[in-house]
């Protein structure tokens, strides 16, 4: 089988960057990237047959791990019998009633197959249920690359966004508003001036596209407060921490009910799925009930259903929750020491089994906050810990997982190679 390096210059001839997605492509690292020709559990192979500690996990979707047999049975039982119809199959119906059942507000969902397109699709049914044209969202939060969310902030604080892709013309970002993470007062700013205009308010619940950052105490109560006083829908985007806490939502967690909630990664169960759900009268709207146009061909596609069945039905009957949390924590725990007696200042944030270490004092509330980090300490330590066999996220701006395939050997491996990764 060729090398990483071989089938890298013959993918940038034929792919543009090489990748099919970019942060793959090691542009904040530097390097060549990994060309992975398996993985099993916690562990990835590489086409040159190396293994791989793996806390990436596919950027979120393997809680339980690479290759799961549950899940690989599922996916095989079900592709056995069809890939795709175009026609309703009963998995469908079954997974849809389970992310009811499992998550608060959720009366109907629409599956679709990414999390591009439920926060797509969360948005244009806000407009139409609405009647109103404005968005806000958050400096930092990602939530796909549909032209109306490829936003940035302006150049006063509460600006309108501006177009952050080439491609997006200015007239797709008009209507779209763009405040600081965690920043309350920002958001009462934006609502007194354009309330009456906005359709939807969408943030992630926790952060995970600017490394991993919490909401501050009262922050999501508050955007709940503004989207009642304003008639505005909330929206949480739940693509990362969907069933990643808990067999539900972030939402059901903290105990504040969105409007709509965009569901992906997890949900699928390693296959491109997503869902966007939330209240009767709202989710009405969707045609062919009501006039928000919706549709997809894959929508629904029984593979995938299967696998996020199997997922859910292993996170609900062996909860692994707490044993990945624990591990999460010691990790984080004996990490924060070895960067102390090697003289480094980090920044580690942490929520059950997501983690991101900043290349800097911290603390981190917000996009400007992370964008403080030293990202070339940052790939430092990513080629360092490479170089030992433990795979992270090649990037300072995304979130490491642990999965309930890692061990408590897992965590003395990555440790072990971050107390040489950090050694200056």
């Amino acid at each position: 089988m060729p090398d990483s390096a071989t089938l890298f210059a013959r993918a940038l001839k034929v792919i543009p960057g090489g990748v099919n997605s970019p942060v793959r492509a090691f542009g904040a690292v530097g390097g060549t990237p990994v060309y992975v020709a398996a993985g099993q559990g916690a562990r990835l192979t590489t086409v040159e047959g190396r293994e791989l500690l793996d806390f990436c996990g596919s950027w979120g979707p393997l809680i339980l791990g690479h290759a799961d047999p549950r899940v690989v049975e599922a996916v095989c039982r079900a592709a056995a019998l069809g890939t795709t119809f175009g026609i309703n199959t009963p998995g469908e119906v079954e997974f849809a009633e389970q992310l009811c059942a499992a998550i608060p507000g959720l009366d109907q969902v629409r599956l679709v197959s990414s999390g591009t397109e439920a926060t797509m699709t969360a948005l244009r049914l806000a407009r139409g249920h609405t009647g109103r044209r404005k968005i806000l969202k958050f400096d930092g939060c990602y939530h796909g690359h549909a032209d109306y969310l490829l936003v940035a902030a302006g150049s006063g604080l509460l600006t309108h966004g501006l177009a952050a892709s080439a491609g997006v013309c200015p007239g797709a970002v008009e209507d779209v508003l763009v405040a600081p993470y965690n920043d309350a007062a920002a958001v009462a700013d934006i609502a007194s001036r354009h309330g009456a205009d906005l359709a939807a308010i969408i943030v992630e619940p926790i952060a995970g596209n600017m490394g991993l950052v919490e909401p501050l105490p009262g922050f999501l109560a508050g955007l709940r407060a503004v989207a009642d006083r304003t008639g505005a829908l909330l929206i949480f985007d739940e693509v990362i921490t969907g069933f990643r806490l808990a067999p539900t939502s972030f939402g059901a967690l903290c105990g504040i009910t969105p409007d709509l909630t965009c569901l992906g990664k997890i949900a699928g169960g390693g296959l491109p799925l997503g869902a966007v759900g939330g209240r009767r009268e709202v989710m009405q709207k969707l045609a062919p009930c009501g006039p928000v146009y919706q549709a997809g061909t894959l929508s629904g596609n029984p593979v995938a259903v299967a696998a996020g069945l199997a997922t859910l039905r292993a996170l609900r009957e062996t909860p692994p929750y707490d044993a990945i949390a624990a591990r999460t924590t010691h990790l984080v725990c004996e990490l924060r020491k070895l960067a102390a007696a090697a003289g480094r200042h980090l920044h580690i944030a942490s929520r059950g089994g997501m983690f991101t270490i900043y290349f800097q004092a911290g603390p981190v509330h917000n996009l400007a906050d992370a964008k403080r980090s030293d990202t070339a300490a940052h790939a430092r330590f990513f080629h360092a810990m490479l170089d030992q066999g433990v795979y992270l996220p090649p990037s300072q701006f995304e979130v490491a997982f642990v999965s309930a395939a890692h061990t408590d050997r897992d965590s003395e491996t990555f440790l072990a190679a971050a107390a040489k990764a950090l050694t200056p």
